[in-house]
């Protein structure tokens, strides 16, 4: 398994214990030229959960995925998609 897919499962861990619903979470991964983006979807009365108060929970997401990827030497952003 590359690190991208298990970047990918890292993710969805993450989200499915933070929601109601954790079947409705999806994750995309768009390869870009410099970096590998995951759009992240919840359920839209979940989107406060994985967004937190100004942002917090997304920004400890984003921080713990861009880690992660920093130890295989890739380059990953977080996008929540509504």
């Amino acid at each position: 398994m590359d690190a991208g897919h298990s970047l990918k499962d890292l993710l969805l861990y993450i989200a499915r214990n933070l929601v109601e619903n954790p079947d409705a979470v999806s994750v995309t991964e768009v390869e870009g030229d410099q970096e590998l983006t995951l759009e992240l979807r919840v359920a839209p009365e979940d989107m406060g959960k994985v967004i937190g108060r100004q942002g917090r929970i997304a920004k400890e997401i984003r921080t713990l995925v861009r880690s992660c990827a920093q130890r295989s030497g890739q380059r990953v952003s977080v996008d929540i998609v509504d």
